[in-house]
C-alpha cells in the first residue's frame, strides 16, 4: 500500500555504456518510489539498448538515447558505426536537456556518473539547478580503486563540480561496508551532503510470465551481467564441469545480451555434450532466477550482490579486475565478511580449482550464516528521504498511512 500520494516527477539518468547495473539500479529505485507515493512518477533517462526489455511499473517510464558502448580498454564507441561519437554524445545531450524541460522534475537522481558520460548532463544539471529542482548523485558502495577514480575525477574537475551541483549525495551502501570515496581529498562542504542508505533490497517479480522456465530441485546459477565480458567466467564453469565427471549439480547459465555472438556460439557449443548445463541469453527477471536458484555463481557487480544478499545465497564470485577494480574491492570485503567465496580470475581460469570451488559451494552456508545485520535498507531510507523534503510533517503522515 502506498503512504500517501504525493504528486512530484523525479527523472533518473543512467549513462549505460556496459552492462546493465545502471539502468537495473534506477528501476529498482523507481519501482520502490512508485510503491510507496501513489502520485510519484519517475522518468528515466537511458543508454541501454535493451531498455525496452524490461517492465515498468505504471508511473515509470524512460527516455531512450543512442547508445555508446564502452570498451575493454576504456575507450567509447557508437552503436551505431556509421555515426561519429562526437555527434551520438551531441544528440544524448540534447534529449536529456530537452526532457529535463518538458518533464520538470522536482528531483533529478544522476547514477554513478557526476556529469554524465562525457560531460553530457552537466548542462542539464545546469539548467535544473536555475529552476530549483533537487539534484541528487546516486553512488554504488564502492567506484573503483582509489588511485583510479582520484586520477580520473582530478582530470575532469569531478570533485568541485559535485561540490557546486548536487545537493545531496545516496550512497547505495551502509558505511561499516565501504567508503566510495574513500582515498580521495573530499571537501567537507561534500562530506556533508552524503548519506549513506544502505543496500537496495531486491524483491521478485510479481510474475514469472516470460521468465525462463524451471524445473524443480536444486541447481547453480551462473550470470555475468550484461555479459560483455562474461564469456571467461562461463568458459571457466563449462570447463570445470568437463574436468570433473563427478561435478553433476544442475546449472543454468545466463549468458548476457552484451555477449558477442561469436563468443555466444562458440560456448553454446562448448557446453552442449554436458547434461547437467543449460544456458539461456537472456531473462528480463534476474531476481526471480536467483530466487529460485540454491546457489550463485557471478562477477560481483552492484546489482547481482544485493540480489545474493537479499536472497540470502550461497555465492562463488570471480570478480573483473580491469579497467575497473570496483568488483575485485567489494568481493573482496564480502569475503573478509564471510558473506561470499571469492575465486580470482587466474584461479578460475584453472578446471581442478574451479571444479573445486564449484563442489564446496553446494556446502557453503548461506550469508546470514555470518551477517551480522546485512543493511538492506536503502530503498526504505530513500522514500524517507522523498517524504521529509516533500511532505512538511512526514513521520505524523507515515504514522497515519500505517494505522490506515
Amino acid at each position: 500500500m502506498a503512504r500517501r500520494n504525493l504528486n512530484i516527477r523525479i527523472m533518473m539518468y543512467s549513462h549505460d555504456t556496459f552492462g546493465l547495473g545502471h539502468l537495473r539500479r534506477c528501476r529498482t529505485i523507481a519501482h520502490s518510489l512508485v510503491e510507496d507515493f501513489s502520485g510519484l512518477e519517475v522518468l528515466i533517462v537511458s543508454g541501454a539498448t535493451i531498455a525496452g526489455a524490461y517492465e515498468y511499473r505504471a508511473r515509470v517510464d524512460f527516455v531512450k538515447v543512442p547508445s555508446v558502448i564502452k570498451l575493454r580498454n576504456g575507450e567509447y564507441s557508437s552503436m551505431e558505426k556509421h555515426i561519429d561519437i562526437k555527434q551520438t554524445l551531441a544528440m544524448r545531450s540534447a534529449i536529456i536537456r530537452q526532457s529535463a524541460e518538458i518533464f520538470k522534475p522536482d528531483i533529478f537522481i544522476v547514477d554513478k556518473e557526476p556529469m554524465g558520460l562525457r560531460g553530457e548532463v552537466e548542462e542539464t544539471l545546469r539548467y535544473l539547478k536555475a529552476h530549483d529542482t533537487r539534484l541528487v548523485l546516486g553512488l554504488r558502495d564502492v567506484m573503483d580503486a582509489p588511485h583510479l577514480l582520484d586520477a580520473e575525477w582530478a582530470r575532469k574537475e569531478t570533485m568541485d563540480k559535485i561540490d557546486h551541483f548536487f545537493d545531496e549525495i545516496w550512497v547505495y551502501g551502509p558505511n561499516d561496508f565501504y567508503d566510495p570515496l574513500t582515498g580521495l581529498d573530499v571537501p567537507q562542504s561534500v562530506r556533508d551532503r552524503m548519506e549513506f542508505v544502505g543496500f537496495l533490497q531486491r524483491q521478485t517479480a510479481m510474475s514469472d510470465e516470460g521468465s525462463h522456465a524451471l524445473d524443480e530441485g536444486d541447481f547453480i546459477l551462473v550470470t555475468t551481467g550484461g555479459g560483455g565480458d562474461g564469456d571467461d567466467l562461463v568458459r571457466d564453469v563449462l570447463n570445470a564441469y568437463h574436468h570433473d565427471p563427478s561435478l553433476t549439480t544442475r546449472a543454468l547459465i545466463v549468458l548476457g545480451p552484451y555477449l558477442p555472438a561469436e563468443d555466444r556460439h562458440a560456448l553454446i557449443e562448448l557446453g552442449a555434450d554436458i547434461d547437467h548445463v543449460d544456458m539461456i541469453a537472456f531473462d528480463s527477471k534476474m531476481e526471480n532466477l536467483v530466487a529460485k536458484a540454491k546457489y550463485v555463481v557471478a562477477m560481483g557487480g552492484y546489482n547481482t550482490f544485493c540480489e545474493i544478499m537479499s536472497f540470502d545465497k550461497p555465492a562463488l564470485i570471480v570478480p573483473r579486475t580491469e579497467p575497473r577494480e570496483e568488483q575485485l574491492i567489494r568481493t573482496k570485503r564480502a569475503e573478509e565478511l564471510n558473506w561470499v567465496t571469492m575465486l580470482l580470475p587466474e584461479q578460475s581460469r584453472d578446471p581442478a580449482t574451479m571444479a573445486a570451488a564449484l563442489k564446496k559451494l553446494i556446502h557453503q552456508p548461506a550469508p546470514s550464516a555470518h551477517a551480522n545485520g546485512i543493511k538492506l535498507d536503502g530503498l526504505v531510507n530513500i522514500s524517507d528521504k522523498i517524504e521529509r523534503l516533500f511532505v512538511p510533517d512526514g513521520n505524523d503522515a507515515k504514522s497515519e498511512a500505517e494505522k490506515a
